[in-house]
């Protein structure tokens, strides 16, 4: 089992920067990548970026590329992903979730692909 936990979310203008952090415990060793997607009310959950452990290859949704940046801290008891989000606008507003996933994939990009996911973090940009 993983456990994750989402912090940073907030309130911020337009324009503005947040950093989100998701600490993961547990058999974090079982996993390939961890990711961050997203949900705004009414709308699917949708994906935002990820990261491979090995190798550190990272990945983007279109909307976020050259904003967002994903980052990880492999300590040795714990494991923590970061979202710095630059640029922000009113459309990023949403619920942010970390995720993890046991599988191999190409791009871990679909919700299918993940098995273990946090509690969810707001993020709130006021134009």
């Amino acid at each position: 089992q993983v456990h994750l936990v989402e912090s940073g979310g907030g309130l911020v203008q337009a324009g503005g920067s947040l950093r989100l952090s998701c600490a993961a415990s547990g058999r974090t060793y079982s996993t390939y990548a961890m990711g961050w997607f997203r949900q705004a009310p009414g709308k699917e959950r949708e994906f935002v970026s990820a990261i491979r452990w090995s190798g550190g290859t990272s990945y983007y949704a279109d909307s976020v590329k050259g904003r967002f940046t994903i980052s990880r801290d492999n300590a040795k008891n714990t494991v923590t992903v970061y979202l710095q989000m630059n640029s922000l606008k009113p459309e990023d507003t949403a619920v942010y979730y970390c995720a993890a996933s046991r599988y191999y994939s190409r791009t871990y990009s679909t919700v299918s692909e993940y098995d273990y996911w946090g509690q969810g973090t707001q993020v709130t940009v006021s134009s």
